[in-house]
């Protein structure tokens, strides 16, 4: 199965992408499903066609779905919601505006992706492609599952144990709703399906992000912000798509800045994401919705490409052995080594990027190997451990 990911500044066309792409895809014979995790749903407006929360079918080999809270919620979150839901109850909370309370921010997201777990064990679909949020909640989903993963090795056992010496004392006299093992053993079944997608998002034989951006400073500049997260949390990018650009053929004098403005910027797209390919969208003179237009969309930037391949293929992270010492590389395009703080606990690496954070699990050739320093070289952080073995706390620099 082939899995991709389009991601962009929200307005840049991420939509209208995924979508022509699908109907690319459907229409060389794939078994396609087009999936929104974008809670403003927009792409049965792309088609041109109500979609709804199950796979409905858009044209043939192509079927597309627009997730629905309740419905995501109930699937994935729904015990760990009842139990939240009467806790807060509990402390004084109407039930309504308990139940409203009781979804986490981002918890629908989360249960959105979950859909790619159940969609890819079925093997109906030969290909997924899904349209994502705005980057900074797409970044905030895919970090989840590393945060979820401490905090499930560092805290869960402790939680589980105390509560059940704790309830028979606490229940009766304060008649608190804690947690039962039907709550916990929700929480371990969640989080044993983010590991799953984390692991399939990560795969590069399987998965592949594309940016999707327009040949403008701020679009661009937060493009390369998205590039380097996904490769801190070790997502591949295959492709980069601009859009909207002005064709040669328009020669009108109002649109004489904007094209040099486009071509200025574009030249940057081409250096700053080297050795990633870029193809273009132009700028239609008319609304790109529904099939005919998607499939004009999709033969301006395709051609006769099959739009399913993987155009790149590039590692993100690596460890290689020189001379007598191991060197992990990790590629951090478009920052200083001012904006990253290092740090080793035990057997992780922990990385942080601006508000960003990645626990780096090493490996067991790696554990208590102390680290002989960390710097940046064309753009990976590389970070080399000293030879021998020996529990000593390694002394990093934290702005390193």
């Amino acid at each position: 199965m082939r899995i991709i990911l389009y991601t962009g500044k929200g307005g840049v066309g991420k939509t209208t992408l995924a979508a022509a792409t699908a109907l690319r895809s459907a229409e060389l014979g794939y078994n396609t499903l087009i999936l929104s995790t974008d809670i403003a749903h927009s792409l049965g407006d792309s088609f041109d066609i109500p979609l709804g929360g199950e796979p409905q079918s858009i044209a043939p080999n192509l079927w597309g779905q627009e997730t629905e809270l309740s419905q995501t919620v109930e699937t994935h979150w729904g015990t760990i919601q009842q139990w939240m839901a009467a806790l807060l109850a509990w402390r004084g909370m109407e039930e309504i505006a308990a139940e409203e309370m009781a979804i986490v921010p981002g918890m629908e997201e989360m249960a959105n992706l979950l859909y790619i777990i159940d969609y890819y064990d079925s093997g109906k679909y030969d290909v997924i492609i899904v349209d994502c949020a705005p980057t900074g909640d797409t970044l905030r989903l895919l970090s989840f599952s590393e945060i979820l993963r401490w905090w499930m090795e560092k805290m869960f056992p402790i939680g589980r144990t105390a509560t059940t010496m704790l309830r028979p004392f606490v229940r009766p006299i304060l008649n608190m709703p804690l947690p039962d093992k039907e709550v916990f053993d929700s929480v371990e079944h969640l989080y044993s399906q983010l590991q799953r997608i984390r692991a399939l998002l990560s795969d590069p034989n399987k998965a592949s992000m594309r940016l999707v951006l327009n040949p403008e400073k701020m679009v661009i500049k937060e493009a390369q912000r998205t590039f380097t997260y996904l490769n801190l949390y070790g997502y591949f990018t295959d492709l980069v798509i601009c859009n909207r650009l002005i064709p040669e053929k328009v020669e009108d004098r109002y649109f004489h800045a904007w094209k040099e403005s486009q071509g200025k910027y574009y030249q940057l797209i081409e250096e700053c994401f080297a050795p990633l390919p870029i193809l273009t969208a132009p700028l239609f003179d008319q609304e790109v919705v529904g099939i005919p237009m998607l499939k004009l969309m999709a033969d301006a930037v395709y051609g006769n490409e099959d739009p399913t391949r993987f155009f790149f293929h590039g590692g993100i992270q690596e460890i290689e052995k020189e001379d007598r010492h191991y060197v992990l590389s990790l590629s951090l395009p478009f920052i200083s080594k001012d904006q990253v703080s290092l740090t080793r606990s035990s057997d992780e690496l922990i990385i942080q990027v601006g508000n960003f954070r990645r626990n780096i699990i090493l490996p067991h050739s790696l554990v208590g190997v102390p680290v002989k320093g960390a710097k940046f070289v064309e753009n990976k952080l590389r970070v080399e451990f000293e030879e021998g073995e020996g529990e000593k706390s390694p002394k990093l620099h934290s702005r390193r």
